[in-house]
């Protein structure tokens, strides 16, 4: 059995009201100790002096990179950091300028990740943008909604269940069947924006639950079926009824990946085929089963989707400051424009962008205890959303954070640049 199948969490990660900030306790010093004086992973030369994509996994609290072969695959158990560097724009004739990189830091969790890599995984970003001399944009990223900014990232994103084996995870091997089945659903990802302001849809795999209850009729399915001896293998293509040709030419491209080693048959049905009733019925659906519309909710919500469950709802912006001696949190705006005439450098400000994004604004002047608490205080906010304000889906807002001096053009589009 591969690592990364059959595992059992044993103190699995809530995302909806568990925190990630953990500096202080004791999984901190542990991570303390298991990274030593330095972090390998950031030391290699390359690291804050090259633009690109690196992509990191949380194995056993150590940072451990992903090959780059397998950057857009990531395991629903695991936790992971991804790094994105960019060179500057300049229109100067300064060297020095022409040099200068631009940092997204995105902490993903899985969404049956462990509380050990969720919170090794913050501490690590934290300690990367340190690294970057606290120049990177940090974006705590949740599978069941990335932003689009990371969906931006990988033109080939895939979610398989597993996840490597944790010290602090216990491993049990799954029962063998005779049969085993493996169902990924294809489906297109609605972007409102990305990164470069296109726009464009992002299709995404992700494995779901091996039931005919999985299958919607608006994308493509692939259901690989393994009798368990030679010959008996074989790759089924159902195509929903409604789905789109983006979603078709994917599914083919996944095909042909995973029947490139080796010799497999594969058949390609419509929802509209009397022959698709085989998928349904291996899949554990009976004679009545799997007639007519079959929706099925996606295991990945994006911004599009949850626009219309935001309509209406304004901007709100919030300080963090102890110039009073004590750490006070409170409304600054609560509905129109939030400019940068709002923002004092002195303090921290959270900054709800409708809905859309929880910004986190850190002013150059601002304590270290206003800094240190940027995480919790975010964290707390999406909980009091979560729980006092009855949004069930408040846990699923993208949350980032930025520096003054160093802002992100997103964060930038989020106000009014006076």
């Amino acid at each position: 059995m591969a690592p990364n199948a059959g595992l059992v969490h044993l103190k699995e990660y809530d995302i909806k009201d568990s925190n990630v900030e953990l500096i202080g306790s004791d999984l901190d010093h542990k991570v303390k100790h298991a990274s030593a004086e330095t972090e390998p992973a950031w030391n290699d030369g390359v690291i804050g002096v090259a633009s690109g994509l690196f992509v990191w996994r949380i194995e056993d609290f150590a940072v451990v990179p992903v090959p780059k072969g397998s950057y857009g695959q990531f395991y629903d158990g695991d936790s992971y950091i991804v790094l994105h560097s960019q060179q500057i724009k300049s229109s100067s004739g300064n060297q020095e300028d022409k040099n200068k990189l631009t940092h997204d830091i995105h902490f993903l969790l899985g969404a049956h990740t462990s509380q050990d890599e969720a919170g090794t995984a913050a501490y690590k970003t934290v300690e990367l943008d340190s690294f970057l001399h606290g120049a990177a944009t940090q974006h705590r990223e949740l599978q069941a909604c990335p932003s689009p900014a990371f969906l931006a990232l990988f033109p080939r994103l895939t979610f398989r269940r597993g996840g490597i084996a944790s010290g602090f995870r216990h491993v049990e091997r799954e029962e063998k069947t005779d049969t085993t089945l493996l169902l990924l659903r294809v489906f297109r990802q609605q972007s409102s924006s990305n990164r470069s302001g296109s726009g464009a849809d992002s299709v995404i795999v992700c494995e779901v639950e091996p039931t005919w209850r999985s299958l919607d009729e608006g994308d493509v399915f692939i259901l690989e079926r393994d009798g368990g001896s030679v010959g008996d293998k074989k790759i089924w293509v159902w195509q929903g009824a409604k789905c789109s040709p983006m979603e078709k030419a994917k599914a083919a491209q996944v095909v042909h990946d995973m029947t490139l080693a080796k010799h497999v048959d594969v058949e390609v049905v419509s929802q509209s085929e009397a022959r698709s009733r085989v998928v349904v019925k291996m899949l554990g659906g009976g004679e009545e089963d799997g007639f007519g519309a079959l929706k099925a909710p996606r295991p990945v919500v994006g911004a599009a989707e949850r626009k219309g469950s935001l309509a209406g709802k304004g901007k709100k912006l919030f300080r963090l400051s102890d110039a009073s001696g004590q750490l006070e949190f409170g409304l600054v705006k609560d509905g129109g424009v939030v400019s940068r005439a709002d923002l004092d450098g002195n303090d921290v400000f959270v900054l709800d962008d409708a809905g859309k994004t929880i910004w986190v604004w850190e002013g150059q002047g601002a304590s270290r205890a206003e800094k240190a608490m940027w995480l919790k205080v975010a964290q707390a906010y999406v909980r009091k959303l979560q729980n006092d304000d009855g949004d069930g889906e408040a846990y699923l807002t993208p949350v980032a954070k930025v520096r003054e001096g160093s802002e992100s053009a997103e964060f930038l589009r989020a106000i009014e640049v006076a």
